[in-house]
């Protein structure tokens, strides 16, 4: 890279690095999300109206209780107010602010949320929703332990002064994350109209933010439905847009995740049915946001009486936790043909694997780094070996820049005439990094995503959250492009490796640039991304090094200019590509770059440059 690509690289980056930053500060919306929901609300008032002057629904009156629900897994308050949930704790995971309140735990409803509930319109269309339904409890305590291998049920029933009822049943295990619930309608033909005889039932709220980072969260929130095992994801990503989708046919499950915590309704073998998914982005305090999804089955009513049952999963993106329930699709891990099955088959089960053997996962990452170096060995010697070879020619090169410096046509004519002579791929070092960019994305989404990773310590005085940047330096200011006021440890060093390493393969003057470049813009990036990840890449790079030193200072058989020019020669894809072009352009009748236009008519082209330069040349 020159001096002016490198001005431009700079000068593009800086464009799109302002017009980001300038999108994201002024974007705005003429319609709110409350004037969306009063017209949509208006909309289905006049679909749905028979009797406009009908009372609203009225329901027998029962005194309010909250039921508190306990396992080994979890912690859940049940409200007569609609039969809804008021929290749902996960008694095995803590939030970020864990070390302020040691008895904080993980806690998926939001603040003042009446979650999963139902609503259906009534005669008149007004919606009515379960809130605000009053709901009686068959049990006596308000306070119930379930024990690990045991179950309970329980049912709240809620009756319409016209002799209709609506029941709900909760199914709790001590062993497992997942709730049976049912809901079930009984002579409500009289309150719910023809015209629209739907009962919907909804997780309204999304899932509750836990880490420090509301982005990170947001950038892993999104909405997912599957139809008969096929995906569709649903991602909310401008501020205060809320978009929504709808999907039809036999539904596996309707889901919503965070970074690390899942909430999947998921209906009876075989459902067919409609359900519709929504999501909102929200901006937070210090540049942060927020993202909530909304969930809702419709379920038909056609009056007399109607169930319908639902498993309620709440808990950790734990891989094992999710395939029991058939819920793997909710981790993301990457393109579905290449890079997930690489992480999701390979790497996360060699990293449990050797997390088995060794507790701290910090050394278990260190091992899984050296293992998966081992692995891509062959590539990486390619890649070493190309790069020798180009340091053997480089002073050739040099001295073609320097002979044809004002004719660059010229030039890359003699530069491919070298390249020729020497066997060597232009693009030889470029492959086997290509053949390892699939592992990468697979390693990132495994480290980033495994929750496993959080809250995990490697180094009690340093790395004591792999899940989390290491910041061990604040600035008072965010850098302008980069958008960070935070520096990563790890990530100084994984720069810092990087630097040697690229000190090591580049010879070219006119990419000593990047040389310094890289290693700066990768550190200010690595410096968001989790310390798992940064302490991976950092073994990697320290044993790259090693390997680099060992081929260039310890190796038996070191490759010199002489043994090159003697090695068999194998024209490369790209070679001959441009020997096909320029045959081409020889074939009719064209100059070709740096050739009189007598030798290409004589056919005096790229196929045999190297007979007629050493003739010419004694």
């Amino acid at each position: 890279m020159d001096r002016n690509s490198l001005i431009g690289v700079i000068l593009i980056s800086l464009v799109v690095g302002v017009w980001i930053f300038f999108q994201s500060s002024t974007t705005k919306r003429d319609v709110t999300p409350q004037q969306t929901a009063q017209k949509t609300e208006q909309r289905e008032v006049e679909k749905t109206v028979e009797v406009p002057d009908a009372p609203p629904v009225a329901f027998q009156p029962a005194p309010g209780r909250t039921l508190t629900i306990v396992s080994d897994l979890y912690r859940i308050r049940l409200s007569s107010e609609g039969g809804t949930v008021r929290s749902w704790q996960l008694s095995n995971y803590r939030p970020w602010y864990k070390d302020n309140d040691s008895t904080a735990r993980v806690d998926i409803i939001q603040p003042g949320a009446y979650e999963f509930g139902f609503s259906f319109r009534a005669m008149n269309g007004k919606k009515v929703e379960a809130k605000s339904i009053p709901f009686t409890w068959d049990v006596a305590a308000d306070s119930i332990r379930v024990d690990r291998g045991s179950s309970i049920t329980i049912h709240a029933i809620a009756r319409t002064i016209s002799g209709g009822t609506i029941t709900r049943t909760y199914t709790f295990s001590g062993d497992h994350y997942d709730v049976g619930t049912e809901l079930a309608l009984d002579g409500m033909e009289a309150e719910i109209p023809q015209t629209n005889r739907f009962v919907n039932l909804e997780w309204s709220h999304g899932i509750r933010y836990q880490e420090r980072s509301s982005v990170d969260e947001s950038n892993n929130a999104v909405a997912i439905v599957s139809t008969n095992g096929d995906l569709d994801e649903l991602d909310a990503k401008d501020f205060n847009a809320p978009t929504e989708k709808n999907a039809n046919g036999t539904i596996d499950f309707l889901a919503t995740r965070s970074k690390y915590f899942a909430v999947a309704l998921i209906p009876p073998k075989g459902f067919e049915g409609s359900v519709f998914y929504k999501g909102v982005k929200y901006g937070q305090p210090n540049e942060g946001s927020s993202e909530q999804y909304s969930l809702m089955y419709k379920l038909p009513y056609r009056g007399g009486s109607y169930k319908q049952g639902m498993t309620l999963f709440v808990g950790p993106m734990q891989y094992d936790t999710l395939a029991t329930y058939g819920l793997t699709g909710i981790m993301n891990f990457g393109w579905k043909w290449i890079v997930k099955p690489i992480g999701e088959y390979f790497m996360l089960p060699t990293l449990k694997i050797i997390h088995l053997g060794i507790p701290n996962y910090g050394i278990a990452i260190i091992l899984f780094a050296l293992l998966m170096k081992a692995l891509l060995y062959p590539l990486s010697i390619t890649q070493m070996k190309s790069a020798r070879k180009m340091q053997l020619v480089g002073p050739l090169m040099n001295e073609i820049r320097e002979k044809y410096k004002d004719d660059n046509q010229t030039q890359q004519q003699e530069m491919m005439k070298l390249y020729s002579e020497y066997g060597i791929n232009p693009a030889g070092g470029c492959l086997p990094l290509l053949l390892q960019m699939p592992f990468l994305y697979a390693l990132y989404a495994v480290l980033n995503l495994n929750i496993e990773l959080r809250q995990a310590s490697f180094l009690p005085m340093w790395l004591t959250d792999l899940s989390v940047p290491d910041v061990i330096l604040s600035l008072p200011f965010k850098l302008p492009l980069f958008n960070i006021d935070k520096f990563s440890g790890l990530a100084l060093l994984m720069g810092a490796t990087l630097f040697v390493q690229q000190k090591q393969a580049v010879t070219d003057p006119r990419q000593k640039a990047m040389v310094y470049l890289m290693p700066v813009m990768l550190t200010l990036m690595f410096s968001t991304l989790p310390s798992g990840l940064n302490l991976y890449y950092f073994v990697f790079n320290v044993v790259a090094i090693a390997q680099q030193i060992y081929q260039t200072k310890f190796a038996k058989n070191k490759l010199t200019l002489a043994d090159l020019k003697k090695m068999p020669k194998k024209e490369s894809w790209l070679q001959k590509k441009m020997s096909e072009a320029q045959a081409m352009a020889g074939a009719q009748g064209k100059s070709i770059p740096g050739q009189s236009a007598q030798q290409n008519k004589n056919g005096k082209g790229l196929n045999r440059p190297n007979n007629d330069s050493k003739k010419k040349g004694r």
